[in-house]
């Protein structure tokens, strides 16, 4: 088992130490806070050993888990790398890209591993289906919440779209061409609400929809390719595969064929992947534990969580150019 520590007991620190506190592959040794008051609370809440000193958590475990406000991720992730740990770092991995790239380059000095805790890739719809989405070339998401005043300090798109942006980057294999966006403050002082379009080099192109002032959640993803259509439901873990191949000479008489302007034939079956059940935080977790323990490359490392925030933050540029 390998020692872990928290840094962060906020709203998802303590859904962290609870889980790392349940895993068979962790040893959670105990958890920091900059708030003494709110450390020692949690710890009579929870029993969770509370370390009123950074320094001394990080020195005790194998691992330091970072769960603070993204401004602080730099620091934090430096100060344990830099005495030989492992880090995973919820999103965004940092708050610039110039920290992002010291954390790639410490993370190739001191030897250790990192991961970025973009949690939708474990999310059970998407790992269903994954598999499946080859070569889109057209995407579409929508992920949408209702008005919460955590978060509002950073702008929807590192909030919540790039969750979309990160998953979208794992499945298009493609450089980046252009980003165009538009972004609105409706509440906050940072935009609510926001819209992007990206242009890879390979002709693909996503169309991003974020809001956090919305009346009902939604966080859904459609991936267009040749010869199928795939969407996925995060927030009710579905998906929707539809796909098509070249007609039969004799169809049934409950196959559905469709006929182009060319007159080619093509039939429409849909597949119903398995959806497994799972905790999407719990695995994320447990898979960097296997990574360490394996020497492989962590399912979500510092460099794609690197390059899901030089997306974000170009996004949020293009706002300015309105």
């Amino acid at each position: 088992m390998l020692n872990v520590g928290v840094l962060g007991a906020g709203h998802l620190g303590k859904i962290h130490l609870r889980l790392l506190n349940e895993s068979k592959k962790y040893n959670l040794v105990g958890f920091y806070d900059p708030d003494v008051i709110n450390g020692k609370k949690v710890e009579v809440e929870f029993g969770y050993t509370f370390y009123e000193n950074i320094n001394k958590l990080i020195d005790a475990v194998d691992v330091i888990d970072i769960v603070t406000p993204t401004l602080s991720h730099f620091d934090c992730a430096k100060k344990a790398m830099e005495k030989g740990k492992h880090v995973f770092i919820e999103k965004p991995i940092t708050n610039t890209i110039a920290e992002a790239d010291e954390l790639l380059l410490l993370e190739k000095k001191y030897q250790v591993k990192g991961q970025v805790g973009h949690v939708e890739r474990f999310n059970p719809a998407f790992m269903a289906v994954k598999g499946n989405i080859n070569n889109p070339m057209f995407i579409e998401t929508h992920r949408l919440a209702e008005f919460n005043p955590r978060g509002t300090d950073v702008p929807v798109v590192l909030d919540l779209m790039i969750h979309d942006i990160d998953a979208i980057l794992s499945v298009v294999k493609s450089e980046v061409k252009q980003i165009n966006a538009s972004g609105v403050s409706v509440i906050s002082n940072s935009p609510d609400i926001a819209n992007a379009r990206i242009e890879f080099e390979n002709g693909c192109v996503a169309n991003l929809t974020a809001s956090r002032i919305s009346l009902k959640n939604m966080r859904k993803s459609r991936f267009f390719q040749k010869d199928a259509y795939i969407a996925v439901d995060f927030l009710e873990k579905k998906v929707e595969v539809v796909k098509m191949k070249d007609a039969p000479e004799k169809p049934g008489d409950f196959d559905m064929i469709l006929q182009n302007a060319e007159g080619v034939k093509k039939q429409i079956y849909f597949e119903n992947p398995d959806i497994a059940s799972n905790n999407a935080i719990l695995d994320e977790l447990e898979t960097f534990a296997d990574a360490i323990n394996h020497n492989t490359v962590p399912v979500v490392s510092l460099e794609q969580g690197t390059r899901a925030l030089r997306v974000a933050l170009e996004v949020i540029k293009s706002f300015q150019k309105e």
